[in-house]
């Protein structure tokens, strides 16, 4: 299965993958209109430690912990793809808590948000990879 790999040795830091996320996940056409004058929540975050930026974002485990730490079964595993069904999720947060890599967050609405790889939006392929201008984001089988 494709997963979302990152190369910290190529990634700038320059945050242009959480505002193509955030625009992927927006419903919007145009991305000023979608992000202008508004608080961002991507599903990919860049880290930084020690001169070195990486993003995080969920790697799709083949045994994931959040899964099995939900108490209402909100998430799911779909063809590799972890996924959030939204009308189940109480925000209880257990699955970020139990996520080893931070790779969940809180959303809108007090229910939680990752990456779903693009899947639950008309774009079809991650929009980090796309945006990213130094290539430190690939979208590939390993």
């Amino acid at each position: 299965m494709k997963r979302v790999y990152v190369n910290e040795q190529w990634c700038l830091g320059c945050h242009l993958c959480e505002y193509y996320c955030a625009f992927a996940n927006s419903n919007e056409t145009d991305m000023v209109k979608a992000l202008k004058d508004i608080v961002i929540h991507p599903r990919i975050q860049i880290e930084q430690k020690d001169n070195i930026s990486f993003a995080v974002s969920c790697r799709h485990c083949e045994e994931p912990l959040c899964v099995k730490g939900c108490i209402t079964g909100a998430l799911s595993i779909n063809e590799g793809v972890i996924s959030v069904d939204q009308n189940k999720c109480i925000g209880c947060f257990t699955c970020i808590l139990c996520c080893p890599y931070g790779a969940i967050s809180a959303g809108d609405e007090s229910i939680i948000q990752k990456c779903e790889l693009c899947t639950n939006n008309k774009h079809g392929s991650p929009h980090c990879v796309k945006g990213c201008p130094n290539n430190a984001i690939v979208f590939e089988e390993r």
